[in-house]
């Protein structure tokens, strides 16, 4: 079970994933501090946790490490997706309510992703521009 991120985890997580590519602990901890005040050793240390996590991978050049991300932003959060909905005791019911959750555009991502998806899995189309919500033709 993957555990989501701490504030800071993720904001150097939303630079690695936005730059994709290796980058040095100076790289980030220069562009976090446009935003507040933060040392290098506290930068230094939440990648190392982050590479000690499997969040990262790093690759050595000289006596510094490079690090990049080992996976998207959308693993991730598939993988946090998927974690919070096995622990539901009724699956079908929080999809229910997921989905009842969702703005128009989460719905049309979703349309989109069951029309990639869906025919693998399902026999009949799915049509997200029909008059209801789970009605398919």
């Amino acid at each position: 079970m993957a555990r989501p991120l701490g504030e800071l985890e993720n904001e150097v997580m939303t630079r690695l994933w936005q730059w994709n590519r290796l980058v040095t602990v100076r790289e980030v901890l220069e562009d976090l501090q446009q935003e507040r005040e933060i040392a290098y050793t506290t930068v230094m240390t939440v990648m190392d946790k982050l590479f000690q996590k499997g969040w990262l991978r790093r690759e050595q050049e000289g006596r510094a490490y490079r690090y990049a991300p080992v996976s998207t932003r959308e693993a991730y959060t598939a993988t946090l997706m998927n974690d919070a909905w096995e622990t539901s005791d009724n699956p079908a019911a929080a999809l229910v309510h997921f989905f009842g959750m969702m703005s128009p555009e989460q719905q049309e991502a979703l349309g989109d992703a069951l029309r990639v998806f869906a025919p693998s899995i399902f026999p009949v189309e799915i049509d997200a521009s029909d008059e209801g919500p789970g009605e398919a033709r």
